[in-house]
């Protein structure tokens, strides 16, 4: 990429920012669109601009952003969204305070180096020969101004073992105080209890699972509601749902066919066969309704079914108390840790109810077997990354694609295609990658929607790593150095080290394009909106469907995390190979608190609430870019031939010390609840049948309501006739 290229990205990328900024500040202000822009507060009963000062400045947002707090955060979308806050704050203070030195340090003493950079050095191959002079590469093989480089090395590490540690305390300490709350949390009060051994004598499965907690827990233990197999009545339940909605639409539509003209207006039609399309055209309102009768009974049949001979060796048990539920998850029940498996109970909403009954060593088996897959995905991936990276260069695709070459000649076409092919490829390439991770981490049998999402969200960020950082940067290295590597295989760690510069403007304009555009389209929301007006003007007949025409879902912690990552891993392997890049890092990790800060406090909904149970996940990904920017700077320093390079040796050691002694201090708390939390008072005495209730399969409790005492009563066994609490 040559300079003009990477000033057209970076420029263009600018005035997209700016344009969609002020189309939110417009748009966000109609009435029409508030449901777009602020779907959170509606949810939650508020007006739009409640506590909010009306301005016309385009900047209004940012002063609320800035000026809310933790507190407002963790009230608007719960803890796990202040814990995300943490996280880009942690990582907006590593890089700034590394730019704090490394920039107006090591930028002098490169640019007054006196070298003549070799090909294969360059930070923009060959072509951008002032970003050359402000990096690493710019300095002699063996030169004392290396020295400088080594020190840089050393104060980013350790600004990084600061704000991770007092980050680290801040969160376990958020989580405390979450869950000491006096409020009732139904999930403090429920344990999820799996491997349950086989039926022996005439015993059934809630007599079994009554009498063995009873025994250990005789003040504390309430009532078990054992796991059925589902699968039936989920079917019929959807289906009955969608018929119901079907119903609703169809009810709309007559409603508004009746007019003075018309005012018994057109009954609407539809067709038997399938998805309405094809068989007989019959009276739409008639046949939904029809539909529905036939249902009902069948789903009811299908529920007794489901309780009493479907029961799995799984169950959810409830405690009296916090401290019992809380003491029961964390020990050991059974001499063999493949029986009576406990945990604390997720909330009732995130439940993977197919996951639960799933034994001990399937679940291993499985585990181990979807980490084969992944494998295998991170190691297939690489190649057509590899060949993104090597055949989206111009000069690349005018050998391979000789046709091309008067199109590509053109100064024009030469210019926009240098500044945005590369990072548009990859880009859409990983946009595929997520959903595909997220089914195999739900296939490991893992018990909740959130750790499904952690354990997508630890693939997705080593297949970023290992595919993106790593794959871009051999794409290029072997593709240019192919020969030298053929020559002499030995060289090949020389040619890797040495080639790390050679993608440095590559991941500038992938950084830069990501904060300017990504989160341009993040604040406009332009794509939602045009999606949700399409819809409410063609498709939407009744309110449901239009609140599902703007529903907001949540954060999305699955992909925006690891993408994160991917940033921070990049900005910090070059942050003294070219320290130019923090200040990309800066802009990123800035912007993104603001925009997402606005956007969780108006726009996102959260899914569900772990207590910030994500962020040990979120400090070993940071741990683990840490070791890998140390491992890169040893490698590059012996690239440099600099013979004191192993001075760097003890980074690594101190960083897997520094992971040690955070996880053995802080990562139990996140595991499960300290009791000295969990005895803390409420301020009301909790509804045990309404904690129950709330752990209902809704395919089970449909038709019968879960008020239904009798209902209720047969599936879960009342392990104290009359027990009062």
């Amino acid at each position: 990429m040559d300079f003009s290229s990477f000033l057209t990205s970076l420029g263009t990328s600018f005035v997209i920012f700016v344009v969609l900024m002020l189309i939110f500040t417009w748009l966000s202000r109609k009435p029409g669109n508030h449901v777009v822009y602020y779907p959170n507060r509606i949810i939650r009963g508020l007006e739009p601009y409640d506590g909010i000062r009306l301005s016309r400045s385009p900047f209004t947002w940012i002063k609320e952003a800035v000026s809310s707090t933790e507190a407002d955060v963790i009230r608007h979308s719960g803890v796990d969204a202040a814990v995300y806050f943490v996280y880009l704050s942690t990582a907006l203070g590593i890089l700034v305070l590394s730019g704090v030195i490394l920039l107006p340090v090591l930028l002098p003493v490169a640019y007054t180096a006196e070298m003549t950079i070799s090909a294969n050095e360059t930070t923009s191959e060959g072509s951008f020969n002032e970003l050359d002079k402000l990096s690493m590469a710019h300095i002699a093989q063996k030169s004392h101004r290396l020295w400088a480089f080594v020190a840089a090395t050393y104060w980013v590490s350790f600004v990084t073992y600061y704000l991770l540690w007092r980050a680290y305390k801040h969160v376990s300490s958020m989580r405390a105080e979450a869950l000491m709350s006096s409020e009732v949390k139904n999930e403090q009060f429920a344990v999820l209890v799996r491997d349950i051994p086989p039926l022996q004598n005439s015993q059934t499965r809630n007599e079994q699972v009554d009498s063995y907690f009873k025994a250990i827990y005789p003040d504390s233990y309430y009532k078990s509601m054992v796991i059925t197999d589902n699968k039936v009545p989920n079917k019929i339940f959807a289906e009955l749902e969608g018929y119901r909605k079907k119903l609703a639409r169809s009810e709309a539509i007559y409603a508004g066919s009746k007019g003075t003209a018309t005012p018994e207006g057109t009954r609407p039609t539809t067709k038997t066969g399938f998805m309405g399309l094809v068989g007989d055209k019959v009276d739409a309102i008639e046949y939904y309704n029809e539909k529905i009768r036939e249902l009902v009974p069948k789903l009811e049949s299908e529920q007794k079914i489901a309780m009493k001979d479907k029961q799995q060796p799984a169950a959810v048990i409830f405690f009296n108390n916090r401290v019992s539920a809380a003491s029961a998850a964390q020990c050991l029940h059974d001499t063999m840790v493949d029986k009576w498996t406990a945990m604390e109970a997720p909330e009732a909403r995130q439940l993977l109810w197919d996951n639960l009954s799933k034994n001990f060593y399937e679940r291993l088996i499985r585990q181990y077997l979807v980490y084969f897959i992944v494998f295998l995905t991170i190691f297939f991936y690489m190649i057509p990354i590899g060949l993104i990276s090597a055949l989206t260069t111009l000069d690349n695709l005018k050998k391979l694609l000789p046709f091309l070459k008067p199109v590509l000649d053109q100064a024009t076409v030469r210019t926009v295609l240098g500044a945005y092919l590369p990072q548009l490829a990859l880009i859409i390439f990983l946009a595929l990658l997520p959903s595909f991770l997220l089914f195999l981490s739900k296939a490991e049998g893992i018990p909740s929607l959130s750790h499904a999402e952690r354990a997508a969200s630890g693939k997705y960020f080593y297949f970023s790593v290992l595919n993106v950082f790593i794959g871009v940067t051999v794409g290029h290295t072997l593709f240019d150095s192919l020969k030298t590597i053929q020559d002499d295989p030995n060289s090949i760690f020389d040619v890797l080290a040495a080639s790390l510069p050679g993608s440095a403007t590559f991941f500038l304009t992938f950084v830069a394009l990501k904060f300017f555009v990504g989160y341009g389209l993040e604040l406009s929301r332009i794509i939602p909106l045009i999606i949700y007006h399409l819809k409410k003007k063609y498709l939407c007949k009744t309110e449901d469907e239009v609140k599902e025409a703007w529903a907001p879902g949540d954060l999305k912690y699955g992909t925006r995390f690891p993408n994160d990552m991917l940033i921070l891993t990049i900005v910090l392997c070059y942050a003294c190979i070219a320290p130019i890049i923090l200040i990309f890092g800066v802009l990123y990790f800035g912007l993104g608190w603001l925009i997402l800060r606005n956007q969780v406090l108006k726009v996102y909904v959260p899914a569900y609430e772990t207590y910030g149970r994500m962020w040990p996940h979120m400090y070993n990904r940071i741990a683990a870019s840490l070791l890998l920017y140390q491992a890169t700077m040893i490698g590059y320093f012996s690239a440099k031939q600099f013979i004191y390079s192993p001075v760097l040796i003890p980074l690594p050691i101190l960083t897997l010390l520094f992971i040690y002694l955070c996880t053995m201090k802080y990562y139990r708390f996140f595991q499960v609840t300290a009791l000295d939390v969990a005895c803390r008072e409420l301020k009301d005495t909790p509804n045990l049948e309404g904690v129950l209730r709330s752990y209902l399969a809704r395919s089970l409790s449909a038709e019968k309501g879960t008020d239904d005492v009798q209902f209720v009563n047969d599936l879960v066994h009342v392990s104290r006739p009359g027990s009062v609490v």
